[in-house]
């Protein structure tokens, strides 16, 4: 065989090569092969961490099912049965709802809590706003006062209920003590219809003071220095800078704890129940406590639940109207 032959030619040469890089099929499966492969690789450590992005939130979701959405669920139906959870439930369609809306408390109940709802605006929404604009103009003992302010909220609401029932004592109680020692004459705080609502929205107000008190001061902090300084320049007063300044500044989260007040304060339960049991005549009566004196007083676990889902209903319209405004004039 001579060099000449044994030498491939050209063509040959290109197509020696085009074999090796497209291989026996004809087609480039060499380097796509490769790329499938590290493609495997790379979704392998994905894989996984979604498996357990999966289990933590399915964690979350068993959570959430078990203590909210079943009570819900569940609340619905018994508001159509008689069950007293002994003998076998009975279904009664709306006769639960006529057997809550003629009893003669379901009126004063939601008289009331609509009352301690407006009260507990005008203290525990703007009370905790101007703390937050004081705390937020000092420059020492900052943090201390904050600790203050925040005390109340890592007490259990028991407890506090039930230092505010010895402050409202008509005898050695801390406030007639007081009301004593500057001449005045004391008060029956929970035995006096005009007093009794008054004195559970004091107790409420401080409760819960801390908590709106600091994410108030949080939303501050964020506003820029720049405007103060521009509104100073122009002559505006102290009031004046809260007013332009900031309340459009912080107006998402005003009103965000405007909504989450309404909801809360419509479902107090824990400081009539503790203080005056609804008394005195029904005047600190409230819709969840009415909603314990059928399921637990009376035994009527279905009286309970339609007037559970009065509320809840209530809530839910509410809660979406006032969504609807604010995003309208936002």
């Amino acid at each position: 065989m001579t060099m000449l032959e044994s030498t491939p030619r050209g063509g040959d040469r290109r197509a020696a090569r085009g074999g090796r890089a497209r291989g026996p099929g004809g087609g480039r499966h060499g380097r796509g092969g490769r790329s499938g492969r590290s493609r495997g690789a790379r979704l392998g450590p994905a894989a996984r961490r979604n498996i357990s992005a999966y289990g933590f939130l399915s964690g979350a979701l068993v959570c959430f099912a078990f203590f909210s959405w079943y009570p819900m669920i569940r609340e619905f139906v018994l508001s159509f049965q008689r069950n007293n959870f002994v003998d076998a439930p009975v279904w009664v369609g709306l006769d639960n709802f006529r057997t809550v809306l003629q009893d003669p408390a379901f009126h004063a109940a939601w008289v009331n809590t609509v009352a301690f709802t407006l009260l507990a605006l005008v203290f525990g929404y703007l009370v905790p706003f101007a703390i937050a604009l004081v705390l937020n103009e000092l420059r020492h003992a900052r943090a201390y006062l904050r600790f203050v302010v925040y005390l109340p909220v890592m007490l259990p609401p028991a407890v506090s209920v039930l230092l505010f029932k010895w402050f409202y004592d008509p005898g050695p109680g801390l406030f007639n003590q007081v009301l004593r020692l500057a001449h005045l004459p004391a008060l029956s705080w929970l035995d006096s219809t005009g007093t009794a609502l008054l004195s559970l929205v004091i107790v409420t107000t401080w409760m819960n003071l801390g908590t709106g008190t600091l994410i108030y001061l949080a939303a501050l902090q964020t506003v820029p220095g720049e405007l103060y300084e521009a509104a100073e320049l122009d002559g505006a007063g102290a009031l004046r800078r809260v007013w332009h300044v900031t309340i459009p500044q912080t107006r998402l989260i005003l009103l965000v704890m405007l909504l989450l007040q309404i909801i809360a304060t419509m479902q107090v339960f824990i400081e009539p129940y503790l203080l005056t049991g609804g008394g005195p005549e029904d005047a600190t009566i409230s819709v969840v406590y009415l909603m314990y004196r059928y399921a637990f007083s009376y035994g009527n676990f279905g009286g309970g639940s339609a007037l559970g889902l009065m509320l809840m209903l209530v809530l839910i319209v509410f809660s979406a109207a006032y969504l609807r405004l604010s995003r309208d004039n936002t």
